[in-house]
């Protein structure tokens, strides 16, 4: 049996939306319950189980029919389409949510995983975008995305190109898992040292106005620990990767962002990362922080920031503990308070300047950014390992699909 082409509603039991405001509406979630699926929750080709809109019993009997299941995909139908995940056994039975589109496929025609892998290629990321409809607001439907055409092989070649490159998807989850537990652990240290204030000696410390003494509360623009650095537009020469605040979830790039070439010219307001720097988006309730850390970060050499992001850098010695200020929950929640704007509420320098942080002397800095240092190192070490695994899995994808290897 040789490779043909289909559409993906030839192959398809089943493409629909899920329930529209009629059927569903905001007043009928819950607390608890089964969880619905949203745009937002589809982050680098994965469902993310934080933040999940729930319903109650009821509505997930009456809406069964927009239950998905282990082995169907799903697609976003409005904002950003190229967004397409596959449902595991974690996932069976919560519900499509009303901006998605779920994809039942012919699993005797068919191995799921395969068709998952080709609806992620750039290739039909790129034909989603371009017959999506909407200019504001980009958008497809059942009829446009039952039309997109796709290559089928014999179904045992299907499984050993998805079996490839989930090897690769494998090792990423693997790394992502350990690096959120070194980023835990150095958030820990933070609120014992920082919070609690049971750093080493404090028992023989004296508290002055409820503080150790030699420790101080000062603007995060105003002292000698944090040095800020401010976003303007700067000439780059040659290839650089631009990424904007979209570009990232929690401390993840989560996209491949967008290559630009410049010569020397100002072409965007954008940051050029330096070293020991950390980013932060200024945005409000928005948890997406960058880690220019080291010599041998990908970040310094490729990448360059959209002004959605503000960042500091430190001297050497201090990075562990300036990284983890920004980092920690104290500083989103001030971020936040501080946050302005009718249309979308971001931290503007105005508001950052009023944001005060904790300047502990600076032999505990230094003591504090020795310990949390090498799991900062070991987190980007994974970071750079994965950047360079979905750098792989990018190109090969389109050499599977194609036949090419």
């Amino acid at each position: 049996m040789s490779w043909e082409k289909v559409k993906l509603g030839d192959i398809a039991t089943c493409i629909q939306p899920g329930p529209f405001g009629s059927q569903l509406h905001q007043s009928d979630y819950s607390e608890f319950g089964t969880p619905i699926i949203m745009p937002k929750d589809m982050i680098d080709g994965k469902i993310s189980h934080s933040n999940l809109i729930f319903v109650g019993e009821e509505h997930t009997k009456r809406l069964c029919r927009h239950q998905v299941h282990a082995g169907n995909i799903m697609v976003a139908r409005k904002g950003d389409v190229r967004k397409c995940v596959f449902i595991t056994e974690n996932e069976d039975g919560w519900m499509t949510g009303s901006d998605c589109l779920k994809v039942a496929l012919k699993e005797n025609y068919c191995y799921p995983r395969f068709i998952y892998y080709q609806l992620r290629s750039s290739f039909i990321g790129r034909w989603l975008e371009k017959i999506s409809i909407g200019a504001t607001m980009p958008s497809i439907n059942t009829g446009l995305l039952s039309g997109i055409e796709l290559v089928l092989p014999p179904i045992k070649e299907q499984k050993r190109i998805a079996d490839i490159l989930s090897a690769y998807d494998n090792l990423i989850e693997n790394n992502q898992k350990q690096i959120k537990l070194l980023e835990e652990a150095a958030q820990r240290l933070y609120k014992q040292w920082f919070i609690d204030l049971r750093y080493p000696g404090h028992e023989t410390t004296k508290i002055v106005d409820g503080i150790p003494e030699g420790w101080s509360w000062k603007s995060i623009l105003k002292n000698d620990i944090f040095k800020f650095v401010s976003s303007h537009v700067l000439p780059f020469k040659g290839e650089k990767t631009y990424y904007a605040t979209a570009d990232v979830n929690g401390t993840n790039i989560v996209s491949s962002g967008e290559k630009i070439t410049f010569d020397n010219k100002p072409s965007r307001a954008a940051i050029q990362p330096v070293l020991f720097s950390v980013w932060f988006a200024r945005m409000s309730n928005s948890y997406k922080i960058l880690n220019c850390f080291g010599e041998n970060s990908w970040m310094e050499k490729s990448a360059i920031l959209s002004s959605g992001f503000a960042g500091f850098s430190s001297k050497v010695e201090f990075y562990g503990f300036v990284c983890q200020t920004i980092a920690s929950k104290y500083f989103n929640e001030e971020k936040d308070r501080y946050a302005t704007g009718a249309t979308q509420v971001s931290l503007t320098n105005e508001g950052l300047a009023k944001i005060n942080v904790l300047i502990p002397s600076e032999h505990v800095i230094i003591q504090y950014s020795k310990f949390v240092e090498p799991l900062m190192y070991k987190a980007e070490l994974l970071k750079n390992e994965n950047f360079k695994l979905k750098e792989s899995r990018d190109r090969l994808l389109p050499k599977l699909m194609n036949g090419e290897l």
